[in-house]
């Protein structure tokens, strides 16, 4: 019988439990794929004392750092920041390879991991970090590394997709579909990771990083999550024939790459549109390849498990035969530009006065500041909407204008008398 491959396990929660069923239940059929047996010599935890049903009890140790350098793999989906970063490292620069699920901790340091595994013949697989069973990294990384992709467009977390469809499809208020994705398990108690769009601006860079061959940090990204939207963002998206969609988008700007995360309005035309609940998706255009859609579940215990498995199973390989992956693709230092050189079309609603010249001056505060109109709306409201002698609501749809012009164009609107508190705006992406 040939050796075991050694496989220190970090991490023992939802995902770590299911690698770890996968590891047992499926021991021969692993084994016939990479040529050798893979065994788990420890599981690495924080807490020794808590119960871990599914797992081996003799195979959990708080002392990780000689079961790192005991392992031939290391799985890290303890997440955080540390010791996970500390044990990566350590693993890395060893010359051990390791599969990671952990979004936070290579937003911030992915550059730094490529290049260790680089010098030292070490593999990075971290497919499970972005979509979990998505196969995004892997074509990013390796089948799209000859084309030249211009934007990566996508829905990277299945909690606020499944708010703003609840509230799009049942008419709820952000709070009342909060609750009912917090009852059936898909918020966390605190889901301020989620909803407030950290979630899915750590998963941004890491796609950018890997689209443009760029060093890309979370804290790069531009953030804005959706708890400001209401049934009036949702009603008017739906007046324009879009939905309402947490996007993340990274592009090429000029030589710059430019990186934002944030509620958007996306026509019903867009392949985006169309997902819906808890899924996650990416859209990826590229120069030779076109237009390519990646749709799957992006989180839970078992789908997150399935593409640590993949990445697992590929670098056992790569023991077992010879050869790594190189994982830097010469991480360029490129800027990532600031959110107000960005360039989209936008969606404004006011609410004014309903009397002659309105419409004339609104629309001059836009010529004032370099954004085209495209489109106007007008409605006039009702009841307890209509306050203050504001009587009327105007919509403006843009064409591409820079984020800095348009929140000019709010400033100024927000600042006129005859426009009444309530200036909304939304980013249009997908058109």
């Amino acid at each position: 019988m040939s050796e075991p491959l050694k496989i220190a396990l970090l991490g023992a929660g939802v995902v770590g439990s299911q690698v770890a069923r996968i590891l047992d239940e499926q021991a021969g059929e692993l084994e016939a794929r990479v040529g050798r047996p893979l065994e788990i010599i420890g599981v690495g935890v924080r807490d020794v004392a808590k119960e871990r049903p599914g797992i081996d009890p003799s195979l959990i140790t708080a002392d990780l750092e000689p079961l790192v350098e005991a392992a031939d793999v290391v799985i890290e989906v303890m997440g955080g920041m540390e010791p996970a970063g500390s044990l990566v490292r350590r693993a890395l620069t060893s010359g051990t390879s390791v599969v990671t699920a952990n979004k936070e901790l290579l937003a911030e340091n992915l550059a730094e991991f490529s290049s260790l595994a680089d010098a030292s013949g070490a593999d990075l697989y971290f497919e499970a970090a972005v979509a979990g069973a998505i196969p995004i990294v892997r074509p990013l990384r390796e089948s799209l590394v000859g084309d030249e992709v211009y934007e990566v467009m996508g829905i990277l977390n299945g909690t606020t997709n499944f708010i703003l469809d609840k509230m799009i499809t049942s008419g709820l208020e952000f709070d009342e579909a909060l609750q009912q994705a917090k009852d059936l398990g898909y918020a966390e108690a605190d889901p301020t990771a989620d909803v407030g769009g950290h979630d899915a601006a750590a998963k941004a860079a890491l796609l950018a990083g890997l689209a443009f061959h760029s060093d890309v940090k979370g804290s790069q990204v531009f953030r804005e999550g959706i708890t400001g939207i209401t049934k009036q963002d949702i009603e008017a998206a739906k007046a324009m024939n879009c939905t309402v969609k947490l996007l993340a988008v990274a592009s090429i700007n000029g030589d710059d790459v430019a990186v934002k995360v944030h509620p958007a309005m996306v026509p019903l035309t867009h392949p985006l549109a169309n997902v819906s609940g808890a899924f996650n998706a990416v859209f990826v255009t590229s120069r030779e390849a076109g237009e390519l859609m990646f749709l799957g579940p992006g989180a839970g215990g078992a789908p997150t498990a399935s593409a640590v498995m993949g990445d697992v199973v590929t670098v056992a390989r790569h023991i077992v035969r010879g050869g790594s992956t190189p994982s830097s693709s010469n991480y360029r230092r490129r800027r990532v530009s600031d959110i107000g050189a960005s360039r989209t079309r936008y969606f404004i609603s006011l609410e004014v006065e309903d009397r002659p010249g309105i419409l004339a001056k609104s629309a001059t505060v836009f010529a004032t500041h370099h954004v085209s109109v495209q489109t106007v709306q007008q409605s006039y409201l009702e009841g307890l909407e209509r306050q203050d002698g504001f009587s009327a609501r105007l919509g403006f749809m843009t064409h591409e204008a820079t984020e800095s012009d348009l929140a000019a164009v709010v400033e100024e609107l927000r600042a006129a008398d005859f426009v009444g508190p309530n200036v909304r705006f939304m980013r249009i992406e997908g058109s």
